[in-house]
């Protein structure tokens, strides 16, 4: 390469950092002074709504907020984007994931026919969504008899993360018990017949409420329940409910783990 073309070559570069220094100048022109205004950043806010219905989840899963007769009006959409729109499901899974990591790494058994695990069943191994969305998740008042005339149907889905749990916990060698406040009276082959055609299987025994057990709430009962259990000699290693009051009292087990539900609370 000649002299001649090399100071060509620098007289170009000379010119180009001449029209990048005029553009950035003219940009920063621009930005700055054009009409007297100075350039503003947006901020990303949730709206106020949405703000207030966060929290309001929030305070409804850390059980912050009790004994919530219905959903918030203001809160209708919200819980209905949640629950439909893929975060309830994503929420499920990182609980499920969590409860994985803890069978994994933490639990050690015995292998004598006596490591116990407790499910609920409402919402937690089998889904009422369907029936909610004619609620407005959550926006009406409970409906005993239209609670009974959908769970009489035995169509409720499992939910896919617990199903997929439940499935690892058989394997591993848990005895796995399923708790419900239903009354075995009215629910229990409709309930027992809705378990198995979803996945259900192989489970230690189906628990369901017998009259003894009428009109007692539900952390008593089910703490009744898991009194016996122990009382038979097993340990329970873990307890999953989408209700509090599935997992408070006593002889809760070793760990307990809350799946979400804004759409009603059981005292």
């Amino acid at each position: 390469m000649t002299f001649f073309s090399n100071l060509k070559m620098w007289e170009m570069m000379k010119e180009i950092r001449e029209l990048v220094m005029l553009f950035l100048m003219a940009l920063c022109s621009k930005l700055t002074a054009t009409s007297g205004k100075t350039m503003t950043i947006r901020k990303w806010q949730v709206p106020a709504e949405d703000s207030y219905c966060l929290s309001w989840r929030l305070g409804v899963e850390t059980n912050n907020i009790r004994a919530w007769p219905i959903v918030p009006n203001q809160c209708l959409r919200y819980v209905e984007s949640y629950m439909m729109l893929g975060q309830y499901e994503r929420d499920i899974d990182l609980i499920i994931d969590q409860v994985v990591d803890y069978v994994n790494d933490d639990v050690v058994l015995s292998n004598d026919g006596f490591d116990a695990w407790i499910l609920d069943v409402d919402d937690t191994c089998i889904s009422n969504l369907f029936y909610y969305q004619g609620k407005r998740f959550g926006g009406d008042p409970y409906d005993p008899k239209g609670f009974k005339e959908w769970a009489l149907k035995g169509v409720c889905p499992a939910i896919p993360g617990v199903l997929r749990l439940y499935n690892k916990l058989i394997k591993k060698g848990f005895r796995v018990f399923l708790v419900t406040g239903r009354s075995e009276a009215t629910f229990g082959q409709t309930t027992l017949n809705n378990l198995h055609s979803q996945g259900f299987l192989a489970y230690e025994r189906l628990i369901l409420r017998s009259d003894e057990y009428n009109g007692m709430n539900a952390v008593d009962y089910k703490s009744e329940i898991r009194k016996k259990l122990v009382e038979e000699g097993y340990m329970i290693w873990g307890n999953i409910g989408d209700q509090w009051s599935d997992i408070q009292g006593d002889y809760v087990g070793i760990r307990t783990f809350k799946l979400p539900n804004p759409m009603y609370f059981v005292p």
